[in-house]
């Protein structure tokens, strides 16, 4: 082996190493975010009113867009939200220690959200503009921007998928969460989610595709 060959190797060999110190790295972030947080969480429990502010200034936004992305009522949304944190406020010191703050908080909102929705008798459903953004996003939209005919094209897609489908691609997309808070919100292997959240998606670009969307709609970038 030549000394070219040699340095190539190394600086692949560096290159390995960087990588693997990188995500070393940002497990260590974010556990330690994680460790942060639970430390704010155990202050709120106590009544500490700057950590508990801390906890609804970092969730409530999701839990709002989420539910506003699962019925047409913005009112309904914000009536559900602020129920859902009373709750959680009443019941955060007994359940700080199981470490599944994020799945706890949204199976809370969304049963509050479909016990409402079977009361009314509705399956309407709506997304503002942010929140289809980031659905579309999961077609490989690269600008964020989405024109309104694809919009409402988005929408009657969504509208016919099932529920569950639906379920998925608003928690991971517009909730924002992780492949493992969906486990623990579903109670479910990461595997099993990750395969279901790609078969959702397969589906709504395959319904996208019928309904004349094509990838460039989605990615923002004019047709040539």
């Amino acid at each position: 082996m030549n000394e070219s060959a040699d340095h190539e190797l190394n600086d692949q060999s560096d290159e390995r190493a960087a990588e693997r110190a990188d995500g070393v790295n940002d497990a260590l972030i974010e556990a330690a975010r994680r460790a942060e947080f639970e430390q704010q969480l155990v202050r709120a429990a106590a009544g500490d009113s700057a950590a508990w502010r801390v906890v609804v200034n970092a969730f409530a936004p999701r839990v709002h867009g989420l539910l506003r992305a699962q019925c047409r009522d913005d009112e309904l949304a914000e009536e559900i939200t602020q129920s859902t944190f009373c709750t959680i406020a009443t019941k955060l010191g007994s359940y700080i220690e199981n470490g599944r703050f994020e799945a706890w908080l949204f199976r809370i909102a969304m049963n509050r959200l479909r016990d409402e929705m079977r009361r009314r008798a509705r399956q309407a459903r709506t997304m503002d503009g942010e929140a289809f953004k980031r659905v579309a996003g999961a077609s490989n939209n690269e600008s964020g921007f989405v024109s309104v005919e694809v919009r409402d094209q988005l929408r009657l897609a969504l509208s016919r998928m099932t529920e569950a489908d639906r379920e998925i691609i608003d928690l991971r997309h517009i909730g924002g969460l992780s492949f493992r808070a969906l486990s623990d919100f579903y109670e479910e292997p990461v595997g099993t989610l990750l395969a279901r959240h790609h078969r959702a998606l397969k589906k709504l670009k395959a319904m996208l595709v019928e309904l004349g969307v094509g990838a460039e709609d989605l990615s923002g970038r004019p047709n040539r």
